[in-house]
């Protein structure tokens, strides 16, 4: 089958993906983290669960890229470079950095988010390195990249000082929730998701692709209703909760 249409076929996939996720996410959040629940299969330790699904992201990327024709050109091996700023710390670091309170991460869940990365990460990399050329270098001075990749680097900033506030809550042995402050988690509840979503819209914006857009469609129908359900979690469990924190977009939702 011709590479193009495979990339057309993964195109609809990803779609098909983002309004899945969202609609059953709205229905129950996934069971990790403080959403746990029983019954929903054998589990794998927190951070190797983290390391597992998230590997393709950086991998998968990196030799569908290098297939390419444009590998070797500037724009694209900028876009490499920013993929890999996420996805090697995210991959690498941030589970060894996490505070899981001994918890599992369900199988099932582990294998969807490793065949999502699969999917994604090639359909992005094939989007700038593949077919017509689009990002010479005169894409340097384009407003979408202008303003795309500062977009990116701030979200990616305020997804790993928020991280970096979640983690100092919990000491050493520690096992319970409290209430995060300072940083963005002044006005949201979830920062680290509206830096992630930011991040990859920022993508979406500087690559100017189908596979950028459909990413950052994904990372929204993903991330906002864990985002909701974090923040009615919150306002169950701690009755001072922040009345004027909002879940996700500060003063709107």
């Amino acid at each position: 089958m011709p590479a193009d249409r495979l990339y057309l076929y993964g195109l609809l996939l990803l779609l098909g993906s983002a309004v899945a996720a969202f609609v059953a996410l709205l229905l129950a959040p996934a069971p990790y983290g403080r959403h746990a629940r029983r019954g929903c299969g054998p589990e794998l330790p927190t951070r190797l669960a983290w390391g597992v699904q998230e590997l393709p992201a950086p991998v998968v990327f990196v030799l569908v890229f290098l297939r390419g024709e444009h590998a070797a050109e500037v724009v694209p091996l900028i876009f490499l470079g920013l993929w890999q700023l996420h996805y090697l710390q995210r991959t690498f670091v941030f589970p060894l950095l996490m505070r899981t309170g001994g918890k599992g991460t369900p199988l099932a869940t582990v294998i969807l988010a490793f065949l999502f990365n699969c999917l994604n990460a090639s359909l992005n990399a094939y989007a700038i390195t593949h077919g017509v050329l689009r990002h010479d270098l005169t894409w340097l001075s384009d407003p979408r990249f202008l303003v795309g990749v500062p977009l990116l680097l701030a979200g990616w900033a305020a997804n790993l000082h928020s991280d970096a506030i979640l983690r100092r809550l919990r000491g050493p042995g520690e096992t319970g929730y409290k209430i995060p402050s300072g940083g963005l988690f002044r006005f949201v509840s979830c920062p680290n998701y509206l830096g992630e979503i930011v991040e990859w819209c920022g993508w979406a914006l500087a690559t100017w692709t189908y596979a950028g857009a459909l990413f950052a469609i994904f990372t929204v129908a993903n991330l906002a209703p864990r985002a909701l359900a974090h923040h009615r979690w919150y306002r169950e469990q701690f009755p001072e909760y922040p009345s004027g924190r909002k879940a996700l977009v500060p003063g709107v939702l």
